[in-house]
C-alpha cells in the first residue's frame, strides 16, 4: 500500500516516539487503537448492509471469477458474438502450381534451368497462418 518494509516502520516508529514523548505517547496509542477499531466496525457494518441489500441471489456468486485481472477482451468479445470457433482457414496451394526459378546474377552460366537452385517465386501470393491468440 504504501511500500514501507519492516526497517522503515522500525525508523518511523522511533521517529514516533521521540517526537511525541513518553508522557503523551500511551495517549496517541489508545487514540489509534480506537481509530482502528472503528474502522473495523464500518467495515463489517458496511459488508452487512451491502450483504442485506442484495438479497440471497448474490451469496452464490463467485467473486473471484469477476477479477479484472482475470478479464481477457478477447474471450469475451468471442463468445458474445460468435457462437462457434470460427474454422481455421487452411494454407492451400493449388495443385497446378509449381515452384519455379530465378535465373539471375551470381549463378554459374553452366547452371541450367532445371537442375539450378535458387529463391522460390510462387505464381500467387500464399497467406500467413492467422494466429488470433497472439499479442
Amino acid at each position: 500500500m504504501f511500500d514501507i518494509n519492516g526497517g522503515e516502520w522500525l525508523v518511523l516508529l522511533l521517529v514516533a516516539i521521540l517526537v511525541i514523548g513518553p508522557e503523551r505517547l500511551p495517549q496517541y496509542a489508545e487514540q489509534l487503537g480506537v481509530w482502528a477499531r472503528r474502522a473495523r466496525r464500518f467495515a463489517k457494518d458496511a459488508r452487512t448492509r451491502v450483504d442485506e441489500e442484495l438479497g440471497e441471489d448474490v451469496k452464490d456468486v463467485d467473486w473471484s471469477a469477476l477479477d479484472p485481472r482475470k478479464y481477457d477482451p478477447r474471450r469475451i468479445v468471442r463468445e458474445a458474438l460468435l457462437d462457434d470457433e470460427p474454422p481455421a482457414r487452411p494454407v492451400t496451394r493449388p495443385a497446378t502450381a509449381r515452384p519455379t526459378y530465378r535465373t539471375g546474377a551470381g549463378r554459374p552460366a553452366d547452371a541450367g534451368a532445371a537442375g539450378a537452385a535458387g529463391p522460390l517465386v510462387s505464381p500467387e501470393p500464399v497467406a500467413a497462418p492467422f494466429d488470433d491468440e497472439a499479442t
